[in-house]
């Protein structure tokens, strides 16, 4: 097969059909893929689509520290766990940009107005059934920057605990399985592999 056919000429999507659009939309969509080999195969895929979302991780050079979240998560209650997952804070993107967007999420979550975030990239979480890319960002924090409780929105039936830990109890976390939430275990990581919480270099 030549190398050159680009991904978009090795689909030819027939049927698509909408199995519910309760709260997001659930499509089951039948198309044939050319394989490496050339040959072509009818194949059958779910697709979930929730739209993109953003995630930030807040930290404290100053005081070591990280802002994290917990909340009741039904779809891991399901799934042997009590539901409380310890994230770090997120949102779907609605109409917004990705910068728009994790401002607005960070001081609803969490209280704090950040002044500076960064993009540190960008990943599929779950490939495999839903569509959703999800942009990754860091901010540091300060004590000033707090300027309401955060906790969520109420209307959309958010209950959610604010956290300051230590960063060394936050990857320790990791390890007990206190965080099993696989965009807060990037996040961490990310942090302690470009040592964001060490002292800026004079």
């Amino acid at each position: 097969m030549n190398q050159a056919i680009s991904t978009k000429d090795r689909v030819r999507i027939h049927q698509v059909e909408v199995l519910s659009d309760n709260w997001y939309v659930l499509r089951k969509t039948t198309y044939d893929f050319q394989g490496r080999d050339g040959v072509w195969r009818t194949l059958d895929r779910e697709t979930y689509d929730r739209g993109n979302g953003a995630t930030i991780l807040l930290y404290s050079r100053a005081k070591q520290t990280v802002v994290l979240t917990r909340q009741f998560r039904f779809p891991a209650f399901v799934n042997e766990h009590d539901g409380m997952l310890i994230e770090t804070c997120a949102g779907l993107l609605d109409k917004d940009d990705a910068r728009t967007c994790i401002h607005k999420e960070t001081e609803e979550e969490t209280g704090y107005r950040i002044r500076e975030v960064r993009k540190v990239f960008e990943a599929f979480m779950s490939p495999g059934s839903v569509t959703e890319r999800l942009h990754f960002f860091v901010g540091e924090y300060f004590d000033e920057d707090k300027q309401g409780e955060g906790g969520g929105l109420e209307h959309e039936g958010e209950e959610i605990e604010v956290l300051e830990l230590p960063i060394d109890r936050a990857l320790a976390m990791i390890d007990s399985g206190e965080i099993c939430d696989g965009k807060t275990i990037m996040l961490l990581q990310y942090a302690k592999l470009h040592r964001l919480l060490e002292a800026a270099d004079d």
